[in-house]
């Protein structure tokens, strides 16, 4: 079996290795005529997978190792009898620990010292904003919740309209992109709500660049009592406009989901797939092949403050801050009119540090402490222990 793959997808080898050969390939610049011989054909969200790809090939199973599949056109390989599978919710767990991370700062930012009195709206209940509003939940948080096809099949959310969801205190998208239906998503985040946001709230977008138009938005930014914003996805990508990257209060290059953890349970999942269609036993799982975590334990005495434990807890294991400092300085380091910054946005994730998960990451606390039900509600293993 002849496999072709991105070479961003994590543990192909251990996972996939025994089934034939691997050869990795940029998923950006990959052209058809990488794929005339290739059996498989494994990816991620930055190659669309089409007929203009693939027609004439001899592909006949699709992965692609994200959650999303807008990239790929479903349908074309239906008819063609090409198999494929996605991965559902693989790196849920690691945009609800970017969001946190984010929001705990913001809190910081605004000297804020608990969750009370704090609203969150979600725009998108899927696998990842539903796995951040039950997060929230737990954490005490207030949460309203914007997902009309949801909604219509009887889910049991904090469901509102999305006008209500726009005015929370922090607004976070979730959403896949669709272009077109009653409910479509591209720039759902026109100039006219951005025109409603104010000053005093932090709008978040891990999901898909378009959902936001990306040109009203820095027009928006310009003007008086703009909101704060988080962007790690973009219109354009890889090549996001200086002068919105530069508006952002944290700008990071599409890697909110590029925990370990989650890329890897996206490598497990398609391989999973790829050997109950190649007729053969998976002999691997991911606990067998993840590594020993850099920082395996944190501990804090009963002086710490809930919100002071759950904050370091978080920066210990993902500062959203290291990833802005990095993009920006990819833009600083642009020789002027007519240079790209495209190359350096796939570099920073081609080449991006191993960051691990809330649930990597044993923290101590004492016996009984708010410390350890805030620390358990976002993800971490607590171990409760006496002490001062």
């Amino acid at each position: 079996m002849r496999i072709v793959a991105d070479e961003n997808i994590p543990l192909l080898e251990p996972f996939c290795g025994r089934l034939g050969s691997l050869t990795r390939v940029n998923g950006r610049t990959l052209g058809r005529d990488q794929l005339m011989e290739a059996d498989v054909l494994l990816v991620r969200s930055v190659t669309r997978v089409d007929a203009s790809l693939l027609a004439g090939t001899s592909v006949r199973f699709v992965g692609t190792a994200t959650i999303g599949t807008d990239h790929v056109d479903t349908d074309w390989l239906a008819e063609q009898g090409i198999a494929f599978t996605p991965a559902p919710g693989c790196n849920a767990t690691s945009v609800v620990q970017y969001v946190l991370s984010v929001l705990s700062l913001f809190l910081l930012h605004r000297q804020q010292p608990s969750f009370d009195g704090l609203t969150v709206g979600v725009v998108g209940a899927g696998n990842v904003g539903g796995a951040l509003v039950r997060c929230l939940q737990a954490l005490g948080v207030t949460v309203r919740v914007s997902d009309p096809p949801l909604q219509a099949q009887g889910g049991e959310l904090p469901f509102a309209s999305l006008d209500e969801v726009l005015q929370c205190d922090v607004i976070s998208l979730h959403t896949p992109l669709t272009r077109g239906g009653p409910h479509a998503t591209a720039h759902l985040l026109d100039e006219d709500r951005l025109s409603r946001l104010h000053g005093n709230q932090l709008l978040i977008n891990s999901g898909r660049g378009p959902v936001i138009d990306n040109q009203a938005l820095l027009r928006r930014l310009d003007e008086p009592d703009a909101p704060t914003v988080v962007l790690d996805v973009w219109e354009n990508e890889p090549e996001p406009p200086p002068a919105l990257v530069d508006r952002c209060w944290l700008a990071t290059p599409h890697i909110a989901g590029y925990s370990l953890e989650g890329k890897s349970r996206g490598t497990e999942m398609v391989a999973r797939a790829l050997h109950q269609w190649a007729g053969a036993p998976m002999e691997t799982d991911l606990a067998a092949v993840l590594p020993v975590p850099p920082l395996s334990e944190l501990r804090f005495t009963a002086r710490a403050t809930p919100m002071e434990a759950l904050h370091r807890a978080l920066m210990a294991c993902y500062d959203p801050r290291d990833d802005d400092t990095r993009l920006r300085a990819v833009y600083a380091d642009m020789a002027g009119p007519g240079s790209t910054v495209g190359p350096a946005f796939d570099g920073l994730r081609k080449h991006y540090p191993v960051r691990r998960e809330p649930a990597s990451l044993k923290v101590v606390v004492p016996t009984a402490s708010r410390q350890g039900a805030l620390l358990s509600a976002a993800g971490f293993q607590v171990i409760e222990t006496p002490g001062p």
